[in-house]
């Protein structure tokens, strides 16, 4: 009996989606794709808080574009994803952790949606200019005398 292939929810939009669709390609994943609509009432069932993507592998089921991916590489260590080296480890965590958690959640539509309304769409783009322009330094201080690519 073949084994199933994992699932993916994921919205085209989403660039949470696109990290893990792009993990999932170099790792050589084959997946089934389904796409989520911002409104579905049943993909909470799936995932509670409703944000894509989340993966559906068997009886597991992980959501989150990160946990997704580290549990990929775990699950599939063909083709790492990570240095095996735990400096380099750590710094592409750091680096992957800067993008997940201080950059993307400040600048997706939910955020911007929040403020829509109380600031004009100048002041909500300075915002989120203000935010991406901060994490992509720190990631580029971060990066300086590295020497892998």
């Amino acid at each position: 009996m073949a084994a199933m292939k994992p699932v993916l929810y994921s919205a085209a939009i989403s660039s949470c989606s696109y990290r893990v669709r792009i993990a999932l390609s170099l790792k050589g994943v084959e997946y089934e794709y389904r796409a989520v609509e911002w409104n579905d009432t049943d993909y909470e069932k799936i995932n509670p808080i409703k944000y894509v993507p989340a993966l559906q592998d068997g009886d597991i089921l992980v959501s989150d574009s990160l946990a997704i991916i580290l549990y990929l590489e775990d699950k599939y260590p063909q083709h790492l994803l990570l240095p095996q080296d735990l400096k380099r480890k750590a710094l592409n965590l750091q680096i992957a952790s800067i993008v997940c958690s201080s950059i993307q959640p400040l600048q997706c539509y939910a955020v911007i949606g929040l403020i829509k309304g109380k600031l004009g769409p100048d002041e909500s783009l300075q915002i989120v200019h203000h935010y991406i322009d901060k994490g992509f330094r720190a990631i580029e201080k971060l990066l300086e005398g590295c020497d892998s690519k």
